[in-house]
């Protein structure tokens, strides 16, 4: 004989209100799903950590106000080994100053340590692999990422096809550390798997112009202008040269004609002395 189980007190059990939520505007998501929706107008949020530039004005254009840990970023310029040194020595001194080491592969000039003591790097931190080959350039900065080895990695791999930066892109999520691979600017027009690409130049007045090619959120328009005196120089460099636009500027303008078409004066005609 089967028998019937019941629950006790199942018809005095009061029901439960229904969950109450939220009214929503036409058109207006969940708080929850607005949070996690970007918009391609917009700088993107980071899905991981950052690493701030130290330049106010470039993080403020950069996703998340920082170079992108777990990620690769190109650096592109006309000549190598020149610029980015500039350019990544207050992030390399952040990440220097929490212990960790700055690791570089095959550049095209010997760092030089003295320089890099002015700015704030201890040596002790920084490690340097000479390679001969890209083949070379390319296997140990692949080795160094799976590794996680280092604190901040700069590689200059200027051969380096689509096919080769979107395999070491899949490799660096797993790197806690930035990413920087130093290339030509005639890079800029090849295609690349990497989420932020910069192009670095020099400006005339001790700066740096930097112009944004890809992130994550709208074109970037116009050009970031950074400060950067030459390691050295700013102590001793005086208020004349600080500014040598304004003395081409100057110079340029005594060089043109006050006067549209004006010919040149004639030379004076020399007179023949006089036999005695």
């Amino acid at each position: 004989m089967a028998a019937v189980l019941e629950w006790a007190g199942d018809d005095e059990a009061p029901a439960l209100p229904p969950r109450s939520r939220p009214m929503l505007a036409p058109g207006e998501l969940p708080p929850a799903v607005a949070s996690a929706l970007w918009r391609g107008t917009e700088l993107g949020s980071p899905v991981t950590a950052v690493l701030s530039s130290g330049f106010a004005a470039l993080d403020a254009e950069l996703p998340g106000a920082g170079w992108p840990c777990h990620s690769l970023t190109e650096v592109l310029q006309a000549q190598a080994s020149v610029a980015e040194w500039r350019l990544l020595a207050p992030a390399m001194r952040r990440v220097v100053a929490t212990g960790r080491d700055i690791v570089v592969v095959g550049p095209p000039k010997a760092p030089h340590l003295p320089g890099l003591q002015y700015v704030g790097l201890d040596e002790r931190r920084l490690v340097w692999v000479q390679t001969e080959t890209p083949a070379e350039r390319l296997w140990v900065t692949e080795q160094l990422i799976k590794a996680n080895a280092a604190g901040l990695l700069v590689a200059w791999l200027p051969q380096a096809r689509p096919e080769q930066i979107r395999r070491l892109q899949v490799c660096a999520q797993t790197c806690d550390g930035p990413v920087f691979l130093c290339r030509p600017a005639s890079a800029e027009h090849e295609a690349s798997a990497a989420p932020l690409r910069v192009q670095l130049r020099f400006g005339i007045d001790w700066e740096l112009h930097l112009h944004i090619l890809k992130r994550k959120g709208p074109v970037h328009e116009g050009i970031v202008t950074l400060p950067s005196v030459p390691g050295g120089l700013e102590s001793i460099i005086t208020p004349r040269l600080r500014k040598p636009s304004v003395l081409i500027a100057r110079r340029n303008a005594r060089e043109v004609p006050d006067v549209v078409g004006r010919t040149a004066p004639r030379p004076t005609p020399l007179r023949r002395a006089t036999a005695h």
